[in-house]
């Protein structure tokens, strides 16, 4: 059974409907709300005398508008019985908005807004061996691309159409595992467990491969209760569209390396 006709069993009433669409999309979005009241916020208030830079507050706003597109309205409404269009929710929710909301520097700036006890006491837990794990490439690797795995080569998708919860946690996880991941090769934050950049260079070109491998068997090998027409859509668009926002995660980790081995002015006193 695809899941267009099986989400059409669960379409027949209002009550479905509102059960299927709204309640999750209402779930979803409103964590992001928050957060994009928070940070401006914080922005504001962070430090009159050195203004918060606004490129960062634009990249928040457009990372926070992206994950909200992708989890309400007709995108997230037509994700559930078009796979290109889970697809497209996919890139912005797990790749473009992670990536947009990493170079936004959130706990650059939180710790520049707390007072200095609760600062101290966030760099501690910055410092802990379970953020340690958390930024670490290979485990983050292994969250978000072994999450994709996971998701498109067994029936876990389609069951996520049959179970709410399952669906909330997915998407939760699809977010969150391509923040961790994104922050695990970007050190725009604070990262107090650094790897250098030959080691996440490698982890990073594995990842890829990973990422690239499987739209490929999605391509020819469709995801359980998706059809092959619409499978070959979605692979090219993750494929393709991948690429493009890990292009963008490769040119500034790159521009971070050469800048961390451009030689240093010295000054001689005279």
């Amino acid at each position: 059974m695809y899941i267009n006709s099986h989400l059409h069993h669960y379409q027949g009433t209002e009550q479905q409907h509102l059960a299927w669409i709204v309640v999750p999309q209402l779930l979803l979005a409103l964590p992001f709300v928050i957060a994009l009241g928070v940070y401006i916020i914080a922005a504001i208030r962070s430090n009159p005398d050195k203004p918060w830079p606004l490129n960062r507050i634009v990249y928040w706003c457009i990372g926070v508008t992206s994950a909200v597109l992708a989890i309400t309205g007709p995108l997230a409404s037509l994700a559930h019985t078009n796979f290109a269009a889970h697809m497209l929710s996919h890139l912005l929710l797990g790749m473009f908005a992670p990536l947009l909301m990493v170079m936004a520097a959130p706990m650059t700036l939180l710790l520049k807004t707390l007072s200095t006890p609760l600062a101290r006491r966030l760099t501690r837990m910055l410092k802990s061996w379970p953020s340690r794990l958390l930024t670490h490439p290979i485990f983050t690797t292994c969250l978000n691309i072994g999450g994709l795995w996971l998701l498109y080569t067994t029936n876990l998708y389609s069951l996520m159409h049959e179970h709410i919860v399952l669906y909330l946690l997915i998407h939760v996880h699809i977010f969150i595992a391509g923040y961790l991941y994104t922050l695990s090769f970007l050190y725009i934050d604070p990262v107090f467990h650094r790897f250098s950049f030959v080691y996440r260079s490698i982890v990073l070109i594995i990842s890829l491969a990973g990422h690239g491998i499987l739209s490929k068997i999605i391509y020819v090998q469709p995801p359980s209760g998706v059809s092959l027409d619409q499978a070959k859509v979605g692979g090219m668009l993750m494929y393709y569209g991948g690429d493009m926002i890990d292009l963008v995660l490769i040119i500034i980790l790159c521009s971070h390396w050469f800048r961390s081995t451009r030689p240093r002015m010295v000054w001689h006193p005279n």
